[in-house]
């Protein structure tokens, strides 16, 4: 059903004024430029996982540091500058006006830009949280911060300014984009600085997943899917010239999903040592989520009514047509992958990448591809260069889609039966974590074509839309016309009680923030004040100075983005790794390290289980230790020296966020430092094996040597 728009009487005068389109155009470039980069990265890396040599033996390019990078340049850089471009080119139209500032709009621009080149260097360089989608470091999270609340300026500004007094549903969507986004980056950034580009987490273990979660389903809810659920709202009602199926459905869908989704955030941690409260409450929000996700998807397909013939032939709405699709598919997903048995099944696995790269490649880019392909004509006043090439564009991008999500969704089957089958004697089949690795190798290759086909048709797009730009003109400054929005007529028309709403912007954001916020305050207050949900362990101990400097390695070289530290209570991964993890024993963990992917095995409880040596020639060579082994070597760790002028800011900044470090500790630290690394290379040396006391190898291996130790079982006890 169409809205009824508010009635303009004709005798009121008209003011001329002008679009900025430069703003637009710089952003899209930027979308061109970065996807290409970010799309580049992504495939280097699914090429290490099958060839390590794609490695490179290099201590900036190997998996662990480049995979942050490929999703901070596909989420923030690609993406994200898409939604920018996006949004300033519709909003401008839908509340007849120019931006409220030129100069903020290039502020946030360029200090989009500047972030997203920091990012590019910090990240190889090993500066990372570690925490999924969060991983900048604190004067980068401070920079963000600053840059989006000139966006949001920019934004309302021009919301308040408006010659259009109705908010069309878009608008809706991109003001909860910026509200909800403000609010997670700056709860999950609550840090602790103790050097330029070092801090720890201000929350610890069980309290720092769940914030992490909080912030990393909702970013993928609030960055990637909400500001696109706008673009859809106004691009795809633009394309195929018709209107949005329903207001009404509009209104639910929005309100909905936004108060919603921000529960559904403990799903990523089923069967984890969260409380099993939180994880619940989790798995029932996800499960409702259904409703209001496909509500927006049909609405977005079944405005398509009458337009079906034009999709044969117009390449904007076969992307479009597909974009809806995977957002369908992923929205349903989702909610299927937070049931507790299917999750058993999936988490941990190659499943959950397929799931994610559904609704990025097929919704996030898709989308993205069309809006380019609309925009460029219109805004070079010509025609597309090549309708051909647009089409072939779509099916190379669409197989790319194909060869990449069903090879990890059997990728991600295997894994799971292979890990939990067992003999008619009781005993694992397959022991040996890296039987696994091997067998889904070739799965691994059919991703990384299926990624080099996207690629392939992302850069057939740029040479298009660079020709199309070639044969016109761009407009600058695009002229129109409207009236003042104070003496704009407002009619009582059907749904006018939510226009009545519309109407008031700064009330609707309030509202906005109210209804986000309830869902986080429910899963977290709790959380924090109430202890029985943390239980203390007496043998849990804060980490040595030598394996604080290991963590901080683990961290620096990604490690935990292939493996995890959290032993579930299956059978299964008892009898592989040992006692199941529990809560209290990551007190002290700043940040938590349980993972999300096992590329590798668990190591929540490797402490003890071999030698020192053995972590040695590991860490050096992994093939020559595990035949098949796809790890990368790490040989700098055998030459770069622990930086002991570092431990003292290290003990203080934990201190402050509750690790129970003795006052005055940190004066004498280095001293306890150098007595454990001194035990740890006359034990290596009595193996053949000669190190420097500083050298960061030793301390990696005292943290890997600690990992689960605190608690004493019987199973790791035989293990040892």
């Amino acid at each position: 059903m169409k809205a009824q728009s508010d009635q303009i009487p004709t005798a009121l005068a008209l003011e001329k004024f002008s679009y900025d389109n430069k703003i637009v155009k710089a952003f899209m470039i930027a979308t061109v430029v970065f996807g290409l980069v970010g799309m580049l990265v992504g495939l280097t890396a699914a090429l290490q996982l099958v060839f390590p040599v794609f490695n490179f033996e290099l201590q900036y390019s190997s998996f662990g540091r480049i995979r942050p990078l490929h999703t901070n340049a596909i989420i923030f850089a690609f993406v994200g500058n898409a939604m920018f471009a996006g949004i300033y080119y519709s909003m401008q139209r839908l509340l007849k006006t120019r931006m409220f500032s030129d100069r903020l709009s290039w502020i946030h621009f360029w200090g989009w830009q500047s972030i997203i080149l920091a990012a590019a260097i910090t990240l190889p360089l090993g500066f990372t949280t570690s925490k999924e989608y969060a991983e900048l470091e604190w004067p980068i999270d401070i920079a963000i911060t600053l840059i989006w609340v000139v966006f949001g300026w920019n934004m309302i500004g021009t919301i308040i300014k408006r010659r259009e007094r109705h908010m069309y549903v878009a608008i809706w969507f991109y003001i909860a984009t910026f509200v909800t986004v403000a609010v997670l980056h700056v709860v999950n950034s609550f840090e602790m600085p103790v050097s330029a580009f070092k801090s720890y987490s201000w929350y610890a273990g069980v309290q720092d997943a769940l914030v992490q979660w909080w912030y990393g389903h909702n970013a993928v809810a609030f960055f990637l899917t909400t500001p696109f659920l706008g673009l859809m709202y106004y691009f795809l009602p633009k394309a195929a010239n018709r209107p949005v199926y329903s207001y009404k459905l509009s209104i639910i869908h929005f309100w909905s999903l936004i108060f919603i989704y921000i529960w559904a955030g403990p799903h990523h941690l089923l069967y984890t040592s969260l409380p099993d409260w939180a994880q619940s409450l989790g798995t029932v929000f996800s499960i409702m989520l259904i409703a209001p996700s496909w509500g927006g998807m049909l609405n977005g397909l079944l405005t398509l009514r009458g337009a079906w013939d034009r999709v044969r032939e117009d390449p904007v709405l076969k992307f479009m047509v597909v974009a809806i699709t995977a957002y369908g598919m992923a929205t349903l997903e989702g909610p299927l992958l937070s049931l507790k048995n299917v999750n058993a099944i999936a988490h941990f696995t190659d499943w959950i990448v397929a799931h994610v790269h559904v609704g990025g490649l097929g919704w996030n880019g898709f989308l993205t591809f069309a809006m380019l392909y609309w925009l460029v004509p219109r805004m070079w006043s010509t025609k597309l260069y090549s309708t051909k090439l647009a089409n072939i564009h779509f099916w190379v991008g669409t197989l790319g889609i194909i060869f990449y999500a069903l090879p990890m969704y059997v990728s991600g089957v295997v894994q799971s039966l292979m890990w939990k089958e067992f003999n008619p004697e009781g005993f694992l089949v397959y022991k040996n974590f890296l039987e696994t690795t091997v067998q889904i190798l070739p799965l691994h290759g059919l991703r990384a074509i299926g990624g080099a086909l996207y690629l392939s048709g992302a850069i057939i797009m740029t040479y298009n839309l660079i020709k199309t730009a070639k044969s016109g003109s761009f407009i600058a400054d695009e002229e129109a016309e409207g009236a003042p929005l104070a003496r704009i007529y407002v009619a009582k028309t059907g749904g006018w009680h939510h226009r009545l709403l519309e109407h008031k912007p700064v009330l609707f954001t309030v509202l906005t923030l109210v209804a986000i916020l309830i869902g986080g305050a429910i899963e977290m207050v709790p959380t924090f004040l109430i202890k029985s949900n943390v239980p203390s362990i007496a043998n849990v101990k804060p980490y040595t100075p030598l394996e604080l400097h290991g963590r901080d390695i683990y961290i620096r070289e990604g490690c935990v983005n292939c493996h995890t530290q959290m032993i579930r209570p299956f059978r299964s991964e008892t009898e592989r790794y040992g006692e199941y993890s529990k809560a209290g024993e990551f007190v002290y963990d700043h940040p938590f390290l349980w993972g999300s992917k096992r590329t590798g095995p668990d190591l929540h409880r490797i402490g003890g289980k071999y030698s020192h040596s053995w972590h040695y020639n590991h860490m050096y060579s992994p093939k020559d230790v595990s035949t098949g082994s796809i790890m990368p070597a790490y040989p700098w760790l055998m030459e770069q020296q622990i930086d002991l002028s570092a431990t003292k800011g290290k003990i203080q900044g934990l201190r402050k966020v509750g690790v129970p470090y003795e006052p005055g500790y940190e004066d004498n630290a280095n001293e306890d430092l150098q007595r454990q690394a001194s035990e740890i290379t006359k034990a290596l040396k009595a193996d053949g094996i000669e190190s420097a006391e500083d050298a960061e190898i030793i301390a990696l291996i005292a943290y890997l040597q600690r990992l689960g130790t605190d608690i004493k079982t019987e199973k790791v006890a035989n293990n040892q």
